[in-house]
């Protein structure tokens, strides 16, 4: 059964957003492409399903002020299903996946998710959380046995109806269309009560953890600000506001750059952590992908596809990664936190991973295994056999 969905959204580059419901109430979100051949009907989502899960809760370990979300019904996720099971390809009569019909990019709900679907007030049919939000005062407090409701939002990012792939196997105008999605659920998460941070991301490749083969990525809405984020906002604080524009600098006159067009620089950062790791930087201050402009989304499209095929080009075999968008928070640092790419791998050669072990994952102490600049020396390389005008 197909059904007419709400008025479409057009969106920037002929992207047009359209809405409706899966069968268990959580919201899926198409995004078609520029002159898709898709049409404006959908079929919905007939499927019986159980009820959503309760919203996870959040403990703080007081030896550092973490809040570590405690989700068990994640533990009911799919895990490497075969093909013709894939969750996220389109709906069929022997497949009852999540989506129901044909799309370009599709955004919903995650069904098992780390954060939400409790807000901090009662929003649509998402319920408040009984205990108070965090806010600022609650984060610098620190005690025993602290819990929260884990309150905020996880969404799963469709790249293509394809079963296999990755975002570096997008054509170019399938990648802009992703790139508006993140923009507009970006500013749509961020206006969320109790959100504070929103955080779209790619996990790429069975090494990384991935359990999943279909192109997708993520997006969390946090109820707070992440460690990491937090370090960066201490380290603006001891050195200067502008230092996204200072560090931007230094590496357009080093021996790390990689890739550099009108918009955006990707190098490879003076003090890398991974064997494979990319900075990518926008040239203006931007807070996040809803304050770029259609220019920059336009030029992002390509730069970006052409770095994810020079990393996949350094081996004979696809390379894991982590590709993790950073953006400000939503109401702190956005004249200071500048949206950025950590582009991450732990191969460390053709057969050989990287294991965080002692001095890493206990003390937080990293030591690299090749230096920076031979690190952007053979993603140099590698860009010259990936063609400039990418499809």
């Amino acid at each position: 059964m197909n059904t007419s969905l709400p008025a479409p959204v057009e969106l920037s580059a002929g992207v047009v957003k359209r809405s409706t419901r899966l069968a268990d109430g959580r919201e899926l979100l198409y995004y078609d492409d520029p002159g898709t051949t898709l049409g404006p009907e959908r079929a919905i989502d007939a499927r019986s399903l159980d009820a959503r899960p309760e919203t996870a809760t959040m403990r703080q370990d007081v030896l550092t002020g973490d809040w570590i979300s405690i989700a068990a019904a994640r533990q009911n996720r799919a895990f490497l299903p075969p093909a013709e099971l894939d969750p996220l390809a389109p709906q069929t009569s022997t497949n009852p996946s999540e989506i129901p019909d044909r799309y370009d990019v599709a955004v919903f709900e995650n069904r098992s998710p780390s954060f939400g679907p409790a807000l901090a007030a009662a929003e649509g049919d998402a319920p408040a959380a009984a205990d108070p939000p965090l806010g600022s005062d609650d984060l610098d407090t620190l005690d025993l046995g602290r819990t929260r409701t884990a309150v905020g939002r996880c969404e799963v990012v469709c790249f293509s109806p394809e079963r296999s792939g990755s975002f570096g196997t997008l054509t170019r105008i399938r990648a802009r269309t992703v790139i508006e999605a993140w923009a507009d659920r970006t500013a749509a998460l961020s206006a969320l009560p109790g959100v504070a941070q929103v955080f779209p991301f790619e996990n790429r490749g069975e090494a990384i953890g991935v359990t999943l083969a279909h192109p997708h990525g993520q997006i969390y809405a946090y109820p707070y600000i992440t460690p990491r984020t937090q370090r960066t906002l201490d380290a603006v604080s001891r050195t200067s506001p502008d230092l996204f524009g200072r560090i931007l600098d230094l590496e357009r006159a080093s021996e790390r750059m990689v890739l550099e067009g009108e918009h955006w620089t990707a190098f490879v950062p003076f003090a890398a952590r991974w064997p494979l790791e990319v900075h990518l930087l926008p040239s203006r201050h931007v807070a996040d992908f809803a304050e770029t402009t259609d220019a920059e989304r336009d030029e992002l499209a390509p730069l970006y596809l052409r770095l994810l095929r020079a990393v996949d080009a350094l081996y004979p075999t696809p390379t894991p990664y982590i590709a993790a968008w950073h953006q400000a928070p939503v109401a702190a640092g956005r004249d200071t936190v500048r949206l950025h790419l950590q582009l991450t791998s732990p191969r460390r050669a053709a057969d050989k991973l990287k294991y965080l072990a002692g001095s890493e994952a206990a003390m937080g102490a990293w030591i690299g295994d090749v230096t920076p600049e031979s690190q952007a020396a053979r993603l140099r390389q590698a860009l010259e056999t990936v063609p400039l005008d990418v499809a």
